[in-house]
This record gives C-alpha cells, sequence and structure tokens, in this order.
C-alpha cells in the first residue's frame, strides 16, 4: 500500500541498530474473521517486524483461540510471536498449566500483564489461589522455565539456544484505568525488573513528551530494561474514542478535530499518518529502541505509518 506521507530524510541506520518493530494482534471473534487477519498477517510479515504480540482475555476468555493464532503463526509463517498472559480470575496453577501448554506449542516470549477486570466487574480482585501482581507472573514464569531446565537436560540446552523472554507493561502517564501514577508505574517497572523482565512495551500515548518523561522517570530510579513506546494509528476517530474509554487515556482534543474537520476519509486517514509519523519521529529522536503498533487486526494504516516513518523495512538485509 502507497503511503501518504514521506519523511524528509532516512535516519542512517545499519541493519544492526536499526529501530525493532512490531505489532498488536488477536485472535479472531469470529470464524468469519479469520480471513481478514491472515490477510493482515501475510501484510506485516512482509515488513519483517522483529515480534508480534498475541492478546489474550480476560478471564482466559480467549485461551484457545490465542493459542490456536500463536501456534499458526509459529508453524505457517516467518515472524516471532509473543503470548499475553495475564491474572485476572485464573489460580496459579491454571496458569502454570496454560504456561506449560504455550512452552510445548515452541513459544519463547510471553507478555506478562496483571490485566483488567473481566467485563460488568468495576474492581480488580486476584484470584484466591492466584496472582496479584504482574511481577509476581513474571517471576512464576522464571520459576516455570527453571524447573523445567532442571528436569530435562534437553530442554536446558534448548533454553540456552532460545531463552526466555519476557515483556511487561508500562504507562507513560500512569495507569489511567487504576488511577495510578507515573512515580508508581515506574516503581512497579523496577518490581517487574527485579522479577526477571527482559523489556517493556507502553500502553497509547499521543506525545512523545509523555513516554521520554516516563523514559527518563524510568532511568532515575534504576530501570535499564529497554521501554519499547506502542503507538496506535491515529486515522479513526471512533477507534480513539473507543480506546480512551477501555485505557483512561485521553486523547488531545486537537487530533481529534483535526481528523473530524477533513473533507474525505482519504485526507483524514493523511492527516492521522502525518500525526502519527510526527509522534514516532519524536521518539525515536529522543532515543526509543524501536515501535510497537496496536493494529487492531488490520494493516492498511500501520504500514503507511511505518513507510511514512521510513521504518517500512526498505533496503533491509
Amino acid at each position: 500500500m502507497t503511503g501518504t506521507h514521506v519523511a524528509p530524510s532516512p535516519r542512517p541506520l545499519g541493519s544492526v541498530d536499526r529501530p525493532t518493530i512490531s505489532f498488536e494482534l488477536f485472535p479472531p471473534r469470529n470464524p468469519q474473521a479469520a480471513p481478514r487477519l491472515w490477510e493482515t498477517v501475510r501484510a506485516l510479515e512482509s515488513v519483517h517486524p522483529d515480534f508480534v504480540s498475541v492478546t489474550y482475555g480476560a478471564s482466559g476468555k480467549t485461551r484457545e483461540t490465542s493459542r490456536a493464532l500463536v501456534s499458526r503463526l509459529l508453524q505457517e509463517t516467518s515472524l516471532s510471536p509473543i503470548a499475553h498472559l495475564t491474572c485476572v480470575g485464573t489460580s496459579r496453577e491454571e496458569i502454570t498449566t496454560i504456561v506449560e501448554e504455550f512452552l510445548d506449542e515452541g513459544v519463547r516470549s510471553f507478555l506478562a500483564l496483571r490485566g483488567d477486570p473481566p467485563a460488568g466487574q468495576d474492581d480488580w480482585q486476584a484470584h484466591p489461589d492466584g496472582l496479584a501482581t504482574a511481577s509476581e507472573l513474571v517471576g512464576l514464569l522464571r520459576e516455570i522455565e527453571s524447573r523445567r531446565c532442571t528436569a530435562s537436560p534437553a530442554q536446558a540446552v534448548r533454553a540456552r539456544v532460545r531463552p526466555l523472554s519476557v515483556a511487561v507493561a508500562a504507562f507513560p502517564r500512569g495507569n489511567a484505568a487504576t488511577g495510578g501514577t507515573r512515580a508508581q508505574d515506574v516503581a512497579s517497572l523496577l518490581a517487574k525488573q527485579e522479577a526477571g523482565a527482559d523489556f517493556a512495551i507502553t500502553q497509547v500515548f499521543y506525545d512523545a513528551e509523555a513516554y521520554l518523561g516516563l523514559v527518563a522517570e524510568a532511568r532515575e530510579a534504576g530501570v535499564v530494561i529497554p521501554i519499547i513506546p506502542g503507538i496506535i494509528p491515529a486515522t479513526d476517530p471512533a477507534r480513539l474514542e473507543r480506546v480512551q474509554a477501555l485505557t483512561g487515556v485521553p486523547v488531545p482534543r486537537a487530533l481529534l478535530e483535526t481528523l473530524a474537520s477533513a473533507d474525505d476519509e482519504r485526507e483524514r486517514h493523511r492527516r492521522g499518518i502525518r500525526a502519527g509519523v510526527d509522534l514516532i519521529n519524536g521518539i525515536l529522536d529522543g532515543g526509543a529502541p524501536g515501535v510497537h503498533l496496536y493494529t487492531f487486526n488490520t494493516h492498511g494504516a500501520a504500514l503507511d505509518l511505518l513507510e511514512g516513518a521510513d521504518l517500512d523495512g526498505r533496503g533491509r538485509d
């Protein structure tokens, strides 16, 4: 797909130090959605992302479909999937079983999340026999991997070749859904790092300072793991407002007004891509290691955004 915005000049980066690119996908909600998802998968695969993450519904409601999608990505594509995990409504024993299932499928990367309360439940409550924090989930993942390696010398060798990778979430202005502050999130990030997290992916944000400020505070507090910015293509005002309702992260009124005042859908798309490119340029210039795009299982805006920011893989090895 031809992009709608071209960056002034490409960054002079080689194949080693180029920014990472990655995407979030979710399992199809019904069989009719599967063909569209796989069209997106193939399109995203063409730009050789470093990884894709696959969401996991609250209370494990997408457990089977998430596992099936991750398995198919491993078997039929060149993509490296990261499986989301949450603590919601699940005992420690059940989480262990789920992790074992993923590991047996060949999954070597997880995104450990506390998770949001199930629909209809206002307050987050830990399962009586479960985990209360993402850092506890990180620790459990490390414990399971260690136990498997101790039990099997072959597994221990394979683990040396393909080490287990654990990602966690970060919130540039604090977790609005829980009323948390940035300082609280930095403390949480430090706890996740100490539990064994390898890197973090942020929630959505709309200004570079939100991300750069988080990174600066985190580094000052002793967080050394990479923090990857999570970006939503800002081309669909209705979607942006739904994400705002879900996450509590406000969409800048100026951005919504800019999109709403476009003469047609093509111009609105162009304006949204331009805003996204400016944001990506700002965070990359500020030292971000790459970008993680929330695709909503579509590829057009995501690929246009990468092309505009000169991150679409042209000239890659």
